[in-house]
This record gives structure tokens, C-alpha cells and sequence, in this order.
């Protein structure tokens, strides 16, 4: 079995000019090689005990970490949203490409970078990057997904209304994602899309949405609360040079049944096919799905 490779990044803030230099020199890295299976965090930690604090999950295909600076970007934002102090995104780039270097050199696996606000009472953030092997995807990229709409209870003017509610921001705050997926597989499905209390289309719980309607693919607005898509920003890169348009707009739920394929994106599973909705079958193009899924996996080699 694989065995997972553990960098805590130490500090993960930007440094006051003139003191990133010495404070290395005397404290050495700031990156350092731990055992993932021996205590590492405190367990006052307010990532622990309060779910505060934010993450990206990088792929690693072949070798090359994928998306690295939209990944970076959305985590600048997620800190910025949380009040986070300003992070030193170069050193926590080291980290992410150190761990994927020391993991075994398997086809794909995961680096999964943390940041909490840090331990109670002192507040100075705390980072890791973890590389593992994740989820083994390859039955939904080969057969789809079946996927059940829940209703997300807010509407989807939400991120203007309400910014303390954090919606957009990559939180480590996971219980309702874990919760709508065995709400789906209590329902016969294995996928969530999220629908706002107005009846917007939204995102998966932990995946973006695209649908393709005519020769146009259209992922729903990120002005509604949800997270700016890694793996559907690179997609909609392939999708443009094989010739079709792509959109980014406000997606009422009626047109996931009414669109002419749907998928599910994401880093880890890459791509997926929807190919049941709320018990219903869906149409889909299986060939168009793999040329997809094959293209976002050879993205980066």
C-alpha cells in the first residue's frame, strides 16, 4: 500500500520585509518532512475543534502537479474571506511540489494542502500538505453518476447578501458535503447537485457542474456563493481548441434535464457523466466523455 508523504509548512505567512531571510537562516526550512502516522497537530487547534480554516486538493498526474496557480488563487481568496493573515503562497507552493515529489510515483494521486487559523489563543496558522492516493474514480468516469438535486437553503444571491456566511470559500467546514452524500446514496444515487432556494443551479458538494446545451458547454456563475472551478477552468480550455463555445451564466434548474449532456468535474475524479438525474436517465455521450476525461488527464504532461 502506498504510503502517504506528510510537509508541514512552518510558517505559511508572508513574513514582514526584511525578516523572511533571517528568520530562515535561523530556523532553517520552513518546510519539513514529517511521519503522517505520528501526532503532529494540537488538538486545540481551531481547524480541530472549530472547522476554521481552509484547503485545495491538488491532482498529481504522471508526475506534474495540476492547475497550480488557480488553485493557489482560490486559496488566497478562501483565506481573505476567512480573514486570514496574508499567506506566503511560494513557500506553500514548495510544499504542495515537495510532498507530490517524495509520494511513490503512481499514475494519479492527491496533495491536499490545510491551513487553520492555528492553535486557540494564539492564532498563527497552521499548514500542512499531505499527498495520498484518493478515491478510486475509475468506475463513475467509465459508467457516470447518478445524481439526486437538493435544495442548498440559500438563495442564490447569498454571497452579496450574506458574506459571513463564507459561501466561496473552500472552508474546512465539510459536515453538510458529507451529509448530502449519504443523503443521495439513501436515495439510490452517489452525487449531489446543489439547487438554491430560488431554483438556481449551484454546484456538487464537492464538484462543479457543466452542461452542454447545442455546441455551447455553461457552468452556473461563481456570483452565487460557489467555489471558482479548477478542473472546469482547464476543461473549458480543451473545450475551446476542439471548437465549441463555453459560457459562464446563471443556470435554472429545468435545463439539467433539458441539456444535451451534464457532467460533474473535479480534481480528483476529473470528469464524470451524469447519466441519471432525480431517478430519471439521462442521455449522454460517452465518447465525448472519455476524449474529455483524456485530455484533462494528459492536461499537464
Amino acid at each position: 500500500m502506498t504510503k502517504p508523504v506528510l510537509v508541514i509548512i512552518d510558517p505559511a505567512i508572508k513574513l514582514p520585509a526584511g525578516a523572511e531571510r533571517s528568520t530562515v537562516e535561523q530556523s532553517g526550512d520552513r518546510l519539513r518532512l514529517a511521519d503522517p502516522d505520528q501526532p503532529q497537530i494540537n488538538v486545540t487547534d481551531l481547524g480541530v475543534t472549530r472547522g476554521d480554516g481552509i484547503f485545495e486538493a491538488f491532482g498529481v498526474s504522471h508526475g506534474t502537479v495540476q492547475a497550480v496557480e488557480p488553485h493557489l488563487s482560490r486559496l488566497a481568496r478562501s483565506a481573505k474571506l476567512l480573514d486570514l493573515p496574508e499567506l506566503d503562497l511560494d513557500v506553500i507552493e514548495q510544499g504542495v511540489r515537495l510532498a507530490a515529489r517524495e509520494h511513490e510515483q503512481v499514475p494519479f494521486f492527491m496533495v491536499k494542502l490545510i491551513v487553520t487559523r492555528g492553535i486557540e489563543g494564539v492564532e498563527e496558522p497552521t499548514a500542512w500538505a499531505l499527498a495520498f492516493v484518493g478515491d478510486d474514480y475509475t468506475a463513475r468516469q467509465q459508467s457516470g453518476v447518478k445524481v439526486v438535486t437538493l435544495d442548498r437553503g440559500y438563495r442564490h444571491d447569498v454571497a452579496q447578501t450574506s458574506p459571513w456566511l463564507l459561501q466561496g470559500a473552500k472552508t474546512l467546514s465539510y459536515a453538510v458535503n458529507r451529509a448530502v452524500i449519504r443523503e443521495a446514496k439513501r436515495r439510490g444515487a452517489n452525487e449531489v447537485i446543489f439547487i438554491s432556494s430560488d431554483g438556481y443551479v449551484l454546484e456538487g458538494p464537492n464538484s462543479t457542474v457543466i452542461l452542454k446545451s447545442g455546441d455551447t458547454f455553461v457552468t452556473p456563475r461563481t456570483d452565487q456563493g460557489i467555489l471558482v472551478g479548477t478542473t472546469q477552468h482547464a476543461l473549458f480550455g480543451i473545450i475551446e481548441s476542439m471548437g465549441y463555445a463555453t459560457d459562464y451564466r446563471y443556470v435554472e434548474q429545468h435545463e439539467l434535464t433539458a441539456a444535451d449532456g451534464l457532467w460533474m468535474v473535479s480534481s480528483g475524479q476529473q470528469i464524470s457523466a451524469v447519466v441519471e438525474l432525480d431517478g430519471n436517465p439521462l442521455d449522454h455521450d460517452h465518447e465525448l466523455t472519455q476524449e474529455l476525461l483524456k485530455r484533462l488527464v494528459e492536461r499537464s504532461l
